[in-house]
C-alpha cells in the first residue's frame, strides 16, 4: 500500500496513544508513520490513570480510553481493546481476556484456559482473536475499526515468542501457533494488524484526512 504524498510544508499530525504500553505504542507508531502521523504515549504527557475497562464490549472499552485521552490532551487519540474468544467457552474470555482467572501471569492464565478445555476435542476448540481500534477527536468525532484472526486452541503451548495466549493459539492463516511465528508473520495476519490496516485505508478518505489535524480546530 503506497502512502499519499504530503506537501513539503505540511506539518505531520501527532496523535496520542491511549496506553502506557511501550510495545503497543511502537506498533501503532510504525503502522501510522506512512500516513505522516506521529505518536506519543498518553502517559508521557502525564495523562492517567485511564478509565476502568469495565464495559461489556471491545468497542466500549476502546471508546472510553480514546475519548478520555482526546479530551484530556485536546488531540486526536487512538486506543484499542482486544481479546480471545473461544467458542467452546461461549465466547469467553472475550473482553476479560487480560483478567481471565483472576490476578495471574501469562503462563498461569494459559494453564487455566487449557484446564477449562481439557475435555474439548480438537475439532471443537475453534477460537479467534478480536481487536477493536477507536480514533477520537476531542470535538467528539470518532472512527471505529475491527480486526479478526481465526484459529484454534492447542492442547499445549508451542513456541516461545509472542505474549499472552500466543503459544496456544494456532493461526489458521499461518499454519502454526503465534508463539512459533516471527513478529513479521504475526503482524501480517493478526487481529490488531488487520484493524490497523483498516485505519490506513480510512486515512486516505476525506473523513480520515480530517483527523490529520492533530489538535482541535487546527
Amino acid at each position: 500500500m503506497t502512502a499519499p504524498m504530503r506537501d513539503e510544508g505540511e506539518r505531520a499530525a501527532e496523535w496520542v496513544a491511549a496506553t502506557g504500553n511501550p510495545g503497543k505504542v511502537r506498533e501503532f507508531a510504525a503502522a501510522l508513520a506512512p500516513r505522516g502521523v506521529g505518536l506519543v504515549a498518553a502517559t508521557d504527557l502525564g495523562v492517567g490513570p485511564f478509565p476502568p475497562e469495565d464495559a461489556t464490549t471491545y468497542e466500549e472499552n476502546a471508546m472510553l480510553k480514546a475519548a478520555f485521552v482526546a479530551l484530556e490532551t485536546g488531540r486526536v487519540a487512538i486506543a484499542d481493546d482486544s481479546g480471545l474468544e473461544v467458542d467452546a467457552l461461549g465466547g469467553e474470555p472475550g473482553v476479560l481476556s487480560a483478567r481471565f482467572g483472576g490476578d495471574l501471569g501469562d503462563g498461569e492464565r494459559i494453564a487455566y484456559l487449557l484446564q477449562l478445555l481439557r475435555r474439548v476435542p480438537d475439532a471443537l476448540r475453534t477460537a479467534r482473536f478480536v481487536s477493536v481500534i477507536v480514533v477520537a477527536r476531542p470535538e467528539g468525532d470518532v472512527a471505529v475499526f475491527r480486526g479478526v484472526c481465526e484459529g484454534t486452541i492447542l492442547q499445549g503451548p508451542r513456541g516461545e515468542d509472542g505474549f499472552g495466549y500466543d503459544p496456544v493459539f494456532f493461526s489458521s492463516d499461518l499454519g502454526r501457533s503465534f508463539g512459533e511465528a516471527t513478529l513479521a508473520e504475526k503482524e501480517r495476519v493478526s487481529h490488531r494488524g488487520r484493524a490497523l490496516r483498516s485505519v490506513l485505508v480510512w486515512l486516505d478518505t476525506p473523513h480520515g484526512r480530517s483527523f490529520l489535524s492533530d489538535r482541535a480546530g487546527s
